[in-house]
């Protein structure tokens, strides 16, 4: 966790241009990794099931991404850790006393928010912010329940508090107050948070991004830009070490960039309208584009198709049968031997001996060298003509198993064939690894620009 004076020190030094900036760090485990894999891809899954019942989306250890969120002006201010989490509106704080529920394979909180040491105000229940958190029940009801008489309800008078609330996830769920505070940056503006002292195996907080009224970016001071970026470093607990203990930034009230970046539109669901979606037209192995289903390019009437971009999912989620197509270009270029049996354990694939094989001249130009290895390149092509090449490791993850044995499986996981009505596939974290993405909300379109993230961090807070 990064210290608090080091922290405010970042949130003041940019005050003047109202951009707030966060070092996002990848959580660690000292789990294998045929383990964190099996975990990973059973998460990355999960989430994109409950895409389809307009749930907000489970969170997991092991390949989510934190940030030190300060609350409340000095000297009263708290720093806790939370998640990043791009599908989900609702930043939450795990409160003292805190009680978490099944959290016994789940890391530590590793702090609390103590309201009796903030000058923390609870919500009155005839806030929009109330409605918001119960899923935009009518205020007058909320007051009802939280015990105002009807003579307060008709002149809309009750100074009741907003009464708790319950959030659920996939595999987690929550019971919370609304609370009003200050944040470091600005004395003069409110900042909404749910403050949980009941979990369900959810033991730590989360600063959701997603297009909520209750969202992180949403509570951000007037500026300029109510836009965001985030550049996500490699994750070191999955096989790769470079870059290791150092942050990446993200930064919220960011003013779209031009040069360097790509964009693509994001689609408008008002079905979902939280989520971050956008159309993707192809997937490129080696030099055979493979065009995506009609469901991913575009979201029908009902709200369903499309890619969710999602920060809180480790792997990419496609269509099983445009996936399978993707394998077979895949599998024509490799020539490894399969590792059927890491395929079964993980639930990933398809997962192969890395050994060496060599590759024609006029070949090579359709793959990327790993030391003496070839891989076929993958690139994803966006609505716009935005295709974002993936460095391989971004795609194909390669590590020991029983201590001597090379082996390396590919990243991309296949969705449920039964799923109706939800979306077609999610981006995940792990395939937007050094790269700065833009969330350019003014102008609804998404940008991609390559970047090493680490070095990037250290730029932006010199």
């Amino acid at each position: 966790m990064a210290p608090l004076r080091f922290v405010l020190f970042l949130l003041f030094s940019l005050s003047a241009s109202s951009t707030l900036l966060f070092p996002l760090q990848p959580t660690t485990t000292s789990h294998p990794p045929l383990h964190l894999l099996r975990v990973s891809s059973n998460r990355s899954t999960t989430r994109f099931h409950h895409h389809h019942h307009h749930r907000p989306l489970p969170l997991s250890p092991g390949s989510d991404y934190t940030l030190p969120l300060s609350v409340g002006q000095p000297p009263l201010t708290q720093t806790i850790p939370v998640y990043l989490d791009t599908a989900s509106d609702l930043v939450w704080l795990p409160c003292s006393p805190f009680e978490c529920i099944l959290c016994e394979n789940k890391p530590p909180s590793l702090s609390h928010f103590d309201p009796k040491h903030s000058p923390s105000l609870p919500v009155p229940c005839d806030s929009p912010a109330c409605s918001a958190a119960h899923s935009r029940t009518p205020s007058r009801d909320l007051c009802a329940a939280a015990g105002c008489s009807l003579d307060d309800l008709e002149t809309c008078s009750c100074s009741q508090h907003c009464p708790t609330f319950y959030y659920a996830y996939a595999d987690g769920s929550l019971l919370a107050s609304l609370l009003s505070d200050r944040l470091p940056l600005s004395p003069h503006h409110s900042f909404v948070f749910g403050c949980a002292r009941s979990t369900l195996a959810e033991p730590i907080g989360v600063a959701g991004l997603g297009q909520g009224p209750l969202s992180l970016p949403a509570q951000l001071p007037p500026s300029p830009s109510r836009s965001f970026s985030y550049c996500l470093p490699v994750q070191h607990a999955v096989g790769n070490a470079q870059g290791a203990g150092r942050p990446g930034p993200l930064i919220l009230g960011r003013s779209p960039p031009v040069q360097g970046f790509a964009y693509t539109p994001m689609l408008h669901n008002p079905r979902r309208p939280y989520f971050y979606y956008v159309g993707l037209d192809a997937v490129h192995v080696g030099q055979r584009r493979i065009a995506a289903p009609p469901e991913l390019r575009r979201l029908d009437r009902k709200g369903g198709g499309g890619l969710v971009v999602d920060s809180g999912s480790t792997f990419t989620v496609l269509p099983p049968g445009f996936r399978r197509k993707i394998v077979s270009e895949f599998e024509r270029g490799v020539g490894f031997e399969r590792a059927k049996w890491v395929e079964d354990e993980t639930g990933m694939g398809p997962c192969y001996y890395m050994r060496t094989a060599t590759k024609d001249v006029e070949e090579r130009s359709r793959f990327n060298k790993i030391g003496a290895l070839w891989i076929p390149k993958v690139g994803f092509q966006f609505k716009g003509n935005v295709t974002l090449d993936l460095p391989t490791d971004n795609y194909f993850m390669r590590f020991d198993v029983r201590g001597r044995e090379r082996v390396g499986c590919l990243l991309l996981l296949g969705g449920s064939q039964e799923e109706r009505g939800g979306p077609a596939g999610i981006l995940g974290n792990y395939q937007q690894q050094n790269f700065e993405v833009v969330y350019d909300t003014e102008g609804k379109r998404l940008g991609f620009a390559p970047r090493q993230c680490t070095d990037l961090w250290d730029d932006l807070h010199a």
